[in-house]
């Protein structure tokens, strides 16, 4: 019986590496509204840079942060390539580190909501201001909402200027959930504790 556990526990760690690796959870800190409020005004992205978002974590760490974005020449083959930049003392200050960029398909939106990833959780001093900036790599213009959400812990800027408006965004945590193999290994070890008594 403990050969065959063991065995099929090799098969599952040696024949699915896609069991290996474990999906997390979304744990959001900040943002200015959330899907059920999608925002009524705009930005071209390309034509207000310096542009971004200002926000104040609670965390001691961000993951990913969503935007909703739009591509506003549409039907013509062309999506576009877009990261962000975290940024610390202003729209323009140092680069903390960016997101990886996301290829986004001709015709997105109105209402499309986008994840950017950052490569791990990226440290945070909780209280102190940071910026969030969406750069446009490639593509043709695209647009970003903003309206006037009211978020108490930063602003909108373009053109380098803040602004009393939001763009929609919401920002967090990877949270890592166990993997399935990961699984397997505590149940079998459960097991063979039982087993054994």
């Amino acid at each position: 019986m403990k050969s065959l556990l063991l065995a099929t526990i090799i098969a599952l760690s040696a024949f699915s590496p896609s069991l290996v690796t474990a999906q997390g959870t979304f744990a959001y800190d900040q943002q200015s509204s959330d899907e059920s409020n999608p925002g009524a005004g705009f930005n071209f992205i390309q034509n207000v840079q310096p542009t971004g978002q200002s926000f104040t974590p609670s965390l001691n760490a961000i993951g990913f942060v969503r935007f909703n974005l739009f591509d506003w020449v549409r039907n013509n083959g062309i999506g576009a390539t877009i990261l962000v930049n975290l940024r610390s003392d202003s729209i323009t200050g140092p680069i903390i580190d960016s997101t990886a960029p996301v290829a986004l398909p001709d015709n997105l939106g109105p209402n499309g909501f986008v994840d950017f990833f950052f490569s791990s959780n990226v440290p945070l001093q909780p209280g102190t201001k940071y910026y969030l900036q969406p750069v446009v790599l490639s593509g043709d213009q695209w647009g970003i909402i903003d309206d006037r959400f009211n978020y108490p812990g930063g602003e909108l800027y373009a053109n380098g200027t803040a602004s009393t408006s939001d763009y929609w965004f919401r920002e967090g945590v990877i949270v890592p959930e166990p993997s399935i193999v990961a699984l397997v290994l505590v149940g079998a070890g459960i097991l063979g504790y039982i087993r054994r008594r």
